[in-house]
């Protein structure tokens, strides 16, 4: 499922959380060893993995007791990363011109 504006919000509770217990299938975890490694109770990922809502913390927890919690970095990007921000924020760059060298001691009239 391809997430975005026009998704449901349910929906899209529904994929993260089946994504997360696809993590936890593959790293391999079970509910029991993750909850001990995130220190979220397995009640709470039980019910997370079949669709429930979890709180923010708790949520944050599976993803770094998965492995995966620099992700949330993608989640809500810093807004000052934007790419229009550098290139607001740049320094202009200066042309560069030639450069002017004086070893040509020739004049007019020294072909005599």
């Amino acid at each position: 499922m391809n997430i975005n504006n026009n998704v449901d919000v349910k929906l899209v509770e529904n994929e993260i959380a089946e994504r997360i217990k696809q993590y936890r299938i593959a790293y391999p975890m079970t509910q029991k060893e993750l909850a001990e490694k995130s220190m979220v109770s397995l009640r709470s990922i039980s019910r997370f993995e079949n669709g429930e809502d979890i709180t923010m913390s708790n949520l944050i927890k599976l993803m770094q007791a998965l492995g995966i919690g620099g992700n949330l970095e993608v989640l809500v990007p810093d807004y000052t990363m934007r790419p229009s921000y550098f290139i607001e924020n740049e320094e202009k760059r200066m042309r560069v011109g030639k450069r002017k060298t004086s070893d040509n001691t020739w004049k007019w009239g020294d072909e005599i």
